[in-house]
This record gives structure tokens, sequence and C-alpha cells, in this order.
């Protein structure tokens, strides 16, 4: 059981490794003026969101039932963990997706732009969305309700 707890407690520092390096610098590229630190940012947080995030998500998700299941924790009649099962399918497929939509777009729109030397309708229209900083902000809140609530277990 303790190899379990340690594969589950590496994938959840993967998880936060990604959260750290691809949601946090977007605020940073958002506020940025240069094209191209705002284009290398964006570039960055596009192959964190591929390599830490998603994977880190994916992992932690996993092997945190594969641990309540090793550790003998009814699936079915704890609150707590339906809660933060329901809460990580949410993460899975509502949120991650958004928000790697939103920083794709931007992050190609950022690139086009530093390439032709200036700011494009279409990069502002984009930045004026803020979906990878709505959906980055929920990803954040969602993530500290999945660690919180197995923590107090208030159900």
């Amino acid at each position: 059981m303790t190899f379990i707890r340690l594969i589950h407690f590496l994938a959840i520092f993967w998880m936060i490794a990604g959260i750290g390096n691809t949601i946090i610098p977007i605020y940073g590229a958002w506020a940025q003026d240069n094209l191209k630190l705002r284009a290398l940012t964006l570039s960055t947080c596009n192959k964190n969101y591929s390599y830490w995030l998603l994977p880190g998500v994916i992992a932690s998700g996993i092997t945190g039932y594969l641990y309540a299941g090793v550790d003998g924790i009814n699936v079915i009649t704890s609150g707590w963990l339906i809660a933060t099962g329901l809460i990580w399918i949410i993460q899975i497929f509502i949120l991650f997706p958004l928000f790697g939509i939103g920083l794709r777009r931007v992050h190609y729109l950022a690139l086009q732009a530093e390439k032709k030397g200036t700011t494009t309708v279409e990069l502002d229209d984009a930045l004026a969305d803020n979906a990878p900083l709505v959906f980055g902000t929920l990803i954040i809140i969602s993530t500290l309700l999945i660690t919180i609530i197995p923590i107090f277990k208030p159900f």
C-alpha cells in the first residue's frame, strides 16, 4: 500500500507542477505587451499543457482511485470520494478541453502576430475572450476542492 501511496503522491506533484508551469504563466502572458515575449510564454504554456498538466491530472485521478481501492474505501458509499470523482470528471471532460482550446487559439494567433511584427485584430479578440484565464482559474479552484475534500471528509 505504501508503494501505491508513493505513486499517487508523485502523480499529485506532477499535476501541481503542470498547473504551476501552464496556468500561472498565462496570467503573465495576458498582461504582457511585448509580442515576442507573449508568443514565447504561450508556446511554453501550450507545450507544458500537453506534457505536464494533462498527464498529471489523469495520473492523479487514476492513482487516487487505485489508492482508495487498495485502502479499502468503499467507492459507492463514501460521499467525499464521489464528490472528488465528480469534480475530477468535470475537470477532465469540461475544464481542460475548453482551457486547451482557448490556449491553442491564443497561442497560434500570437505566433501569427509575432511573424507580422504587429498585433492583429484576431489576437485582440482572442485576448479579450479570456477563456484560458477563466478556465485556468476554475481548474485551480477545482483542484483546491479536490485537495480539501479528502482531507476533511465533510460527507
